[in-house]
């Protein structure tokens, strides 16, 4: 993976009571991270963001970004400023 390549940790995050989950967490040498929700859907709600606005308010400025991988078309930033990413974007 591109972050491994760069020195990053890829990592999975889920709360011990399996109350909160982010599928990819990416951590940097300088502990400051990019967090990767993976949906299989077009479009994307509240209940599909909860875990990453959740974790924003956990890590302050360490979280450098906020991203939803959908299988829509087009990519946006929602007003609370996670990203929305067509999986067709990532590359081939």
């Amino acid at each position: 993976m591109a972050a491994e390549a760069v020195g990053a940790r890829i990592r999975h995050l889920r709360t011990a009571e399996g109350k909160r989950e982010v599928d990819l967490i990416v951590v940097r040498d300088d502990h400051r991270i990019v967090a990767i929700e993976v949906k299989l859907s077009h479009s994307i709600g509240e209940e599909d963001v909860r875990h990453l606005r959740w974790l924003a308010e956990k890590l302050g400025d360490d979280l450098l970004d906020a991203v939803v991988v959908t299988t829509g078309g087009e990519a946006y930033r929602r007003t609370d400023g996670i990203a929305v990413v067509p999986a067709g974007l990532l590359g081939p």
